[in-house]
């Protein structure tokens, strides 16, 4: 194997949060219409439309799709923690310019995949926290060379401090 892409500087970085929003407080009107929008052409289920009708299930009142995004239209809050980072994401050191570390230098990237985690559903009136943290690096020798995989979790929480959903994304780097 060839000398490793990963510094000192970001094996330290990892774990610090790289990003965090707050989202206004849900309303059963983002819902629906998130709802509408996902599911067209076909009916949304009436368990993210009908107050009534979502009292009558396990979730005892409208809660929203697991896919629904609060952050989608605008933020209560945001912080970042290098803001000038996010005004390239198509720069492969993005990642390490976000943590503020120099990052490898390498020049090729591509997405490596996503896993989510789902916890309590998102209901009218929750405020959602959203966090995205810098996860570890690993190198394995491809192809084309070492390869660079570096992952970052976002996890959101409600107002209760719930998990409502945890993101894991990879980034392949070369």
């Amino acid at each position: 194997m060839t000398d490793s892409s990963i510094s000192a500087a970001m094996r330290a970085a990892v774990g610090v949060e790289l990003a965090r929003q707050v989202s206004h407080p849900v309303s059963a009107s983002d819902i629906r219409r998130w709802a509408l929008a996902v599911y067209w052409p076909e009916p949304a289920p009436q368990l993210f439309l009908s107050e009534e009708y979502a009292r009558r299930t396990v979730h005892r009142g409208v809660v929203a799709p697991e896919e629904f995004n609060p952050f989608a239209w605008s933020c209560a809050e945001t912080w970042a923690r290098n803001p000038e980072a996010v005004s390239d994401p198509n720069d492969p050191d993005n990642t390490e310019i976000q943590a503020g570390v120099p990052g490898p230098g390498l020049t090729f990237q591509l997405n490596g995949g996503m896993s989510a985690e789902y916890g309590d559903r998102m209901r009218p009136g929750d405020v959602i926290t959203g966090s995205r943290c810098l996860g570890p690096y690993t190198e394995r020798e491809g192809r084309l060379g070492l390869m660079l995989f570096s992952t970052a979790a976002e996890t959101w929480t409600n107002q209760s401090g719930r998990l409502v959903k945890r993101t894991v994304s990879t980034l392949i780097r070369y």
